[in-house]
């Protein structure tokens, strides 16, 4: 990422670069990060089913 496309946060653990247009900070970037997402998705039904329940 470029200068412009970053913004520099810090927390108790220092200094960590973020995305512009993230709504989060340092401590989320990290967990980002060190935790990546598979990208597998629930379907529909199941996340209105939770919300039933």
């Amino acid at each position: 990422m470029s200068d412009q496309d970053t913004r520099t946060e810090s927390d108790s653990l220092g200094e960590m670069e973020v995305p512009a247009s993230a709504y989060w900070g340092a401590q989320t970037q990290r967990a980002v990060e060190n935790f990546p997402i598979s990208g597998t998705t629930f379907d529909r039904r199941f996340v209105r089913a939770l919300g039933i329940v």
